[in-house]
C-alpha cells in the first residue's frame, strides 16, 4: 500500500497528491499536521529515502529560522524535533513498501511506481 504524507493546506502537498490521484493508484493519504507523526515513522522515512533528517527540514518555517537555524543538531535530535513540530517537515512525502520520495516535484513520485 502506498502512503502518502500530506497537508492539505500546502500548494505543494496538494499538487502531490493531484499527481497521486491521476496515476489511479490505490493509496492511503496520511495528515501528519493533524494527527501528527512518530519518531518511528520518521526513521522508516529517512531508511526508505536514503537520507538525513536534516535533508527533511523545512527551512522557511518560522520556528526553524527562529529556534533552529545555525544550530549544530546531531541526527537523532532532529527527529525528535520533527516528530514534535510536524510543520518542519517537507511534503508531500510517498511511502511504498521499499522506497520513499518527496513529492516536490510531482513527478518524482513516478520513481515509485
Amino acid at each position: 500500500m502506498i502512503r502518502i504524507y500530506h497537508h492539505p493546506r500546502c500548494r505543494k502537498s496538494r499538487a502531490g497528491l493531484e499527481y497521486l490521484r491521476d496515476t489511479t493508484v490505490d493509496f492511503e493519504t496520511i495528515d501528519y499536521i493533524k494527527n501528527g507523526i512518530t519518531e518511528e515513522e520518521i526513521r522508516e522515512i529517512l531508511t526508505k529515502m536514503n537520507t538525513t533528517p536534516s535533508n527533511l527540514v523545512r527551512t522557511q518555517e518560522d520556528y526553524y529560522k527562529k529556534q533552529l537555524k545555525g544550530k549544530d543538531i546531531p541526527g537523532d535530535d532532529w527527529i525528535s524535533i520533527l516528530a514534535e513540530n510536524p510543520r518542519l517537515i517537507k511534503r508531500p512525502i510517498i511511502v511504498t513498501e521499499h522506497k520513499a520520495v518527496l513529492g516536490q516535484p510531482p513527478e518524482n513520485i513516478d520513481n515509485l511506481l
